[in-house]
């Protein structure tokens, strides 16, 4: 499974109405749980084939993005629940003004928030969030209503209750050029984040610079409910020696 740095889950909308709210359609509570069953079909309700949703972020150090205490948003990335995944499958609904859709729809608070924590390596994070949607833009079982700014606030409330660099820091795992780190560890500090489910964790050349916590979804990927389940991906990290860099 081979992800660039910009692939990601984008849940488009056909339109634009400003500063309205899209109408989605309600689940039940006993909506089935994404990745459960491969006979049914997708739905609003009912996620496939991309029915396993990674929260993904990064640890940037070169050169160093977003905050020195807080790892950087990289998306919501859909998974057929067997490792696979499907992009760009409606280019017709991918949009390149993010900004001013989520400025236009009020939600100034959600792009501040963004602007520091959803931030682009080379400086460009219009591009990147743009780039980042028309990827994955309108999968199958997106609602046909649904608006821009209701994905990016999905994705910011996940990421805000996953703070990666909290849980490693109350388990003695700090960014500190002289130690090293084991890989079992880290992923004990990240799974009790996780409610006890592994997730995966990326490194680059033996140092920690990847997250993503996986989940299947009762509902559709707004307003479903969310539950944690195990990495569907190998850590590509060392066993023993893995460093942490400082920002």
């Amino acid at each position: 499974m081979t992800f660039s740095r910009s692939s990601m889950l984008a849940l488009a909308a056909t339109a634009l109405v400003t500063g309205a709210s899209a109408q989605l359609k309600v689940c039940t509570n006993n909506s089935t749980l994404s990745c459960q069953s491969s006979s049914q079909a997708p739905t609003c309700c009912y996620n496939y084939p991309g029915g396993a949703l990674l929260q993904t972020q990064f640890w940037d150090t070169n050169p160093s993005t977003g905050p020195t205490d807080s790892w950087t948003i990289h998306g919501l990335w859909p998974d057929n629940c067997d490792g696979t995944y499907q992009s760009s499958c409606d280019s017709t609904r991918a949009y390149t003004n993010i900004s001013d859709i989520l400025t236009a729809q009020g939600r100034n608070d959600l792009l501040t928030y963004m602007q520091q924590y959803w931030v682009d390596i080379n400086g460009d994070d219009e591009t990147f969030w743009a780039h980042e949607w028309g990827k994955h833009a309108a999968t199958p079982t997106t609602p046909p209503q649904e608006e821009v700014g209701d994905f990016f606030q999905k994705v910011v409330d996940l990421f805000k209750g996953l703070d990666t660099y909290k849980a490693l820091a109350a388990a003695g795992i700090t960014p500190d050029s002289s130690k090293t780190y084991s890989l079992s560890d880290i992923q004990a500090a990240l799974s009790n984040l996780h409610g006890g489910a592994s997730v995966y964790i990326g490194c680059s050349s033996g140092s920690l610079n990847q997250v993503w916590y996986f989940y299947n979804v009762a509902g559709n990927a707004i307003d479903g409910q969310y539950q944690a389940v195990d990495t569907l991906t190998k850590s590509n990290c060392p066993n023993t020696g893995i460093q942490y860099a400082p920002k």
